[in-house]
């Protein structure tokens, strides 16, 4: 049975520039889930892009939706199958779950899954209500010591991760990161936790590369209108005596693309990231004759693990992300602020006990 409970505040996006806060039934849990209550759910660049734009590729908002995916909260009751959490547990949750039988999810690729139920990703609902049911086995219970908050920065950092991993990032790489928004910050976090011997980070706005080397970048370089490719690569190689062996693209334009092309070392890697236009002109030549790997990186698999242990060993300090707090009921000027591209990460507090967080 689910709480006896009569508030269960929700955000649901009806269309766009239409978010609305509304109470909606508390849902009970199926016998392989656990029904939480939430307490932190951080706003995302996509959940910003759905309220603006009302669709993301083919992910199209044609009815309400619950939105939010970045999520931390406590177990209130728990299926009758599930054997690896118990009330009070205090969990991150991973947003995607999939089939679990297909190939891909058999491989370990799950992420790729056709059939993946992945939160506030239309038509799926999302987590940023006051109560949610989501899968037990995709939600990690989290060490006393590491924060709610930390919890739901599990969710980004996930995504640093999996393209560090696909990088083959270790001990002394070169690492070279384009743009410093949010995925281009702990990406840069997760890069450094791993080992890289030096992040260099390049972005078009001087006031997001000072905040990256307030998270450990060693290297920043101002790309001005105008900058070519080979500009650019050639600033990164004086500042380092070398190229990169290592690039990850986390801005999706064909510039950056370009520049990841042109400066990483013959041989190295390339982890494309950001999700930009369709279509991008890049140098398939130099791609085949620099032997360059490119990989697309989308989301994350078998990463919470590991996000979860870096923050808990504190390699990864992720709470300092968060630049605004805000109450659920305060949601809709979280979103503002989160519009307004003066925020790094937005955190809405949903938990009615501010001590819990």
């Amino acid at each position: 049975m689910a709480p006896v409970a009569s508030d269960n505040l929700t955000v649901v996006l009806h269309k766009i520039g239409d978010l609305r806060l509304e109470q909606r039934p508390i849902p009970v849990p199926k016998d392989d889930e656990v029904l939480l209550e939430m307490a932190c759910v951080g706003i995302c660049g996509s959940d910003v892009h759905y309220l603006v734009h009302g669709r993301i590729g083919d992910f199209i908002v044609k009815e309400p939706m619950v939105c939010g995916h970045e999520a931390s909260g406590v177990v209130s009751e728990v299926g009758k199958n599930v054997k690896n959490l118990k009330k009070g547990d205090r969990v991150a949750i991973e947003p995607g779950v999939p089939c679990r039988r297909c190939q891909f999810c058999k491989e370990g690729n799950y992420h790729l899954c056709k059939d993946v139920i992945f939160c506030a990703t239309p038509p799926v609902h999302g987590n940023l209500t006051r109560y949610y049911c989501h899968a037990a086995d995709f939600c990690f219970k989290l060490p006393d010591h590491v924060s709610l908050e930390e919890g739901a920065l599990l969710e980004p950092l996930s995504v640093g991760v999996h393209a560090c991993r696909k990088a083959g990032v270790q001990l002394g790489s070169n690492v070279l990161i384009t743009g410093a928004g949010t995925i281009g910050i702990v990406t840069l976090i997760a890069a450094k936790a791993m080992g890289a011997s030096s992040v260099i980070m390049t972005d078009v706005q001087e006031k997001r590369l000072k905040l990256a080397k307030e998270f450990g970048a060693d290297h920043l370089v101002l790309v001005k209108t105008g900058d070519s490719a080979e500009h650019t690569a050639n600033k990164i190689r004086e500042l380092i005596g070398d190229s990169p062996d290592k690039t990850i693209d986390c801005s999706g334009f064909e510039s950056s693309v370009q520049l990841a092309i042109e400066a990483t070392k013959e041989g190295g890697k390339v982890v494309l990231v950001g999700m930009g236009a369709p279509l991008a002109q890049v140098s398939t030549i130099k791609i085949t004759v620099k032997e360059l790997e490119v990989h697309g990186s989308f989301r994350y698999a078998n990463d919470y693990p590991v996000a979860l242990a870096l923050v808990a060993s504190k390699k990864a300090e992720v709470r300092q992300l968060i630049t605004h707090r805000f109450k659920i009921e305060e949601t809709i000027n979280a979103f503002e602020t989160a519009k307004s591209g003066d925020a790094l990460k937005v955190m809405i507090h949903v938990h009615k006990d501010p001590s819990a967080i």
